[in-house]
C-alpha cells in the first residue's frame, strides 16, 4: 500500500473533509452524523485520535477514537470508500499511533451479524469480543443500520498479545443457517457455534422479516451465552462465532 498516506489530522477543513467522507458512506439522517467536526477538533485537541487515509491527495478513509478508562482507546467510527483495501492500514496505523502512547488496549463495537466485519476483526486482527451490548445505540437513522436493532459486540484489541488459534473439533450448533434463516438449536455446550447470515445488509433491505429473526436468534443465543459468563474464542471460515462455555455458567 505504498501509495497510501495514513496521518493524524488536525486542520478544520480536514475534519470537514472527514465528516463529508463519512456522510457519503453512512447517508444518515440530517442531524445524526457518526460524528461531528466539532467533536473531531475537541477528541484531536485533547489527545484522542483522529486520522485519515488519502491516495493521490484524496482522502479515501478516516477513523476517530477517543481515550477511556483502563489506558484505553475506543475506536469510535472507522469508515472507508469500498474496494480500496483500507481496512487493515488503518488499524495498524491505529496500533503503532496507541503503542507509541503506551496504550495497549483498544476497543470498538461492531454488529455482531455483520459477517465480514466478525472475520476481519477476530481472524486477521486477533480482537475477540468481550460483551453483547444490546441495542447499544437506540434507533439509528442511517442508510445501513435503518430499521434494525442496534445491537453491537465490544472488540478488545490486546496490542501486546497474540489470539492463540482454536481448534474446533466438538461443537453443537446454538444457531444454524437454513435455506437463509437462523435455526436455533442446543447450548448444552462446552463448545457452541453460532451462525452469521451471509450478507445481513442486503437481507434488511430484501427481507426486512428475515433479518430481524436473525437479530433475535443472535442476540437470544450469543447474547445469552456471553451474559453467562461464555467466551467467543475463534470465527470460522463458515462465518459462526465459537464459544467456549468452560468458564461460564452451563445451560440447564
Amino acid at each position: 500500500m505504498s501509495d497510501l498516506d495514513l496521518r493524524e489530522l488536525h486542520d478544520q477543513d480536514e475534519f470537514a473533509g472527514l465528516y463529508r467522507l463519512f456522510d457519503d458512506i453512512w447517508r444518515p439522517e440530517p442531524g445524526n452524523p457518526p460524528v461531528t467536526v466539532e467533536l473531531m477538533k475537541v477528541f484531536s485537541h485533547t489527545g484522542g485520535y483522529v486520522a485519515g487515509a488519502f491516495r493521490d491527495g484524496e482522502l479515501v478513509g478516516g477513523s476517530v477514537g477517543i481515550l477511556a478508562a483502563g489506558g484505553t482507546l475506543h475506536s469510535h467510527v472507522t469508515g472507508a470508500l469500498p474496494g480500496q483495501g483500507i481496512g487493515m492500514p488503518l488499524k495498524l496505523h491505529q496500533r503503532e499511533w496507541a503503542l507509541e502512547r503506551g496504550i495497549t488496549r483498544i476497543t470498538w463495537t461492531f454488529d455482531p451479524l455483520v459477517r465480514r466485519n466478525a472475520r476481519f476483526n477476530l481472524v486477521k486482527l486477533g480482537a475477540r469480543p468481550e460483551e453483547y451490548l444490546e441495542d447499544f445505540y437506540g434507533v439509528m437513522g442511517d442508510a445501513i443500520n435503518e430499521g434494525d436493532r442496534s445491537d453491537r459486540l465490544l472488540a478488545v484489541w490486546r496490542l501486546e498479545e497474540t489470539a492463540a488459534p482454536y481448534l474446533v473439533e466438538r461443537a453443537t450448533a446454538g444457531v444454524a443457517e437454513r435455506d437463509g434463516l437462523p435455526v436455533v438449536g442446543s447450548v448444552d455446550g462446552p463448545v457452541v457455534l453460532v451462525a452469521t447470515p451471509r450478507d445481513i445488509e442486503t437481507l434488511r433491505r430484501e427481507n426486512p422479516e428475515a433479518g430481524r429473526a436473525w437479530r433475535t436468534a443472535v442476540r437470544e443465543v450469543l447474547g445469552g451465552l456471553m451474559g453467562a459468563g461464555a467466551r467467543v474464542v475463534a470465527f470460522t471460515d463458515r462465518g459462526e462465532y465459537v464459544l467456549n462455555l468452560s468458564e461460564g455458567e452451563q445451560p440447564g
